[in-house]
């Protein structure tokens, strides 16, 4: 044999002189065949190189044990760390993950999705874009009952499990620390709204506002992709109105620390002058100075219970009728960047 990836059972056979059906049993572990046997054929195999059609196997099984995950950004530590959870529970319960990320473009997501669909995963678990305001795409997966799991930026219109936190509560609770720390005008970054999760936000920070008797000013909202760039040109847009905030609660922390460096760059003192928080808890958010506060997500928990999930509707005979929604909890962590000395 001139590539060792052609070596099939039938040549094991003919090597030992034995039939091809053995070599099969006893590479499945047939218990019908002796241990001095499998451990014979098992050798050999090896020797020759032989690599099982594992895709053809499974595809006879209707099945290929493998789950697409679809996340915005991988190198966000939001996004890794759900990652980690949800290979922990595959791997141990046999499945093989296929990793891909959309840059947060809906085109990209939708030529990941299709060829996810096409290479027939069991389970696909989804983060979406920035951009996404059409589903079709994850119709695929739902005409043929083939289950999804939807995680952070969701699609409350499909019939899925999902894994969320409370978005209005996060707005809510980071508008109305930064309050409590005596801020008076209050900025708000906000990503795009054509998503629940930045919607939610958005209504948690309106609310905060009004509960406290405070103004909501449209001017001090700005709607961007929360990159660093869009945290650097926020910032400066926001210090050249006639009355300027003198706090932000921005939609992520990236965004935040683009305009901590900036207040930096221009003298302003941090949280003295200027008020700061974010959301997430990236690993910078803490080792930066002044340190970062923000509102921290279970990311590794949250992928543990959406691989979990997944998995108990691949393996379950009958279609789920109903299908859950688990928000998990938020921490509000104090940091330096909103502990304003009063």
């Amino acid at each position: 044999m001139d590539q060792k990836s052609s070596i099939t059972i039938h040549d094991i056979a003919r090597e030992l002189n034995i039939s091809a059906s053995t070599v099969s049993r006893a590479l499945n572990d047939n218990p019908r065949i002796s241990k001095a046997t499998k451990e014979k054929i098992k050798a050999k195999a090896l020797e020759m190189g032989y690599q099982p059609n594992t895709i053809a196997s499974n595809l006879r099984n209707q099945k290929t044990n493998t789950i697409g995950i679809v996340v915005p950004l991988i190198n966000r530590h939001f996004f890794s760390s759900f990652i980690s959870g949800v290979e922990d529970v595959a791997f141990a319960a046999g499945y093989n993950v296929i990793i891909s990320q959309s840059n947060d473009l809906l085109e990209k997501e939708k030529q990941i999705v299709h060829s996810l669909f096409s290479n027939r995963v069991d389970g696909l678990i989804a983060s979406l874009s920035m951009q996404t305001d059409e589903f079709d795409h994850f119709q695929l997966f739902s005409k043929k009952e083939i289950p999804i799991v939807f995680f952070d930026r969701v699609v409350p219109e499909l019939e899925a499990h999902k894994i969320v936190v409370d978005d209005f509560m996060v707005g809510f609770k980071a508008t109305e620390h930064l309050i409590q720390q005596g801020y008076k005008r209050i900025a708000h970054l906000a990503g795009p709204t054509v998503l629940h999760t930045y919607r939610d936000r958005m209504a948690g920070y309106r609310a905060a506002l009004e509960k406290n008797n405070m103004p909501i000013d449209e001017e001090l909202i700005i709607y961007s992709r929360l990159t660093r760039i869009d945290g650097r040109d926020a910032i400066q847009q926001l210090l050249a109105l006639p009355q300027p905030p003198d706090a932000a609660f921005c939609g992520n922390d990236t965004s935040a620390l683009a305009m901590m460096v900036y207040l930096k760059k221009i003298g302003m003192k941090i949280p003295q002058d200027f008020g700061l928080i974010g959301f997430s808890d990236e690993p910078f958010s803490e080792v930066v100075t002044p340190s970062i506060s923000t509102l921290k997500q279970p990311a590794f928990e949250m992928g543990l219970k959406a691989a979990e999930l997944l998995i108990q509707e691949i393996e379950s005979k009958n279609r789920l009728s109903k299908h859950l929604t688990i928000t998990m909890p938020t921490e509000l962590i104090q940091r330096e960047s909103s502990s304003r000395i009063r």
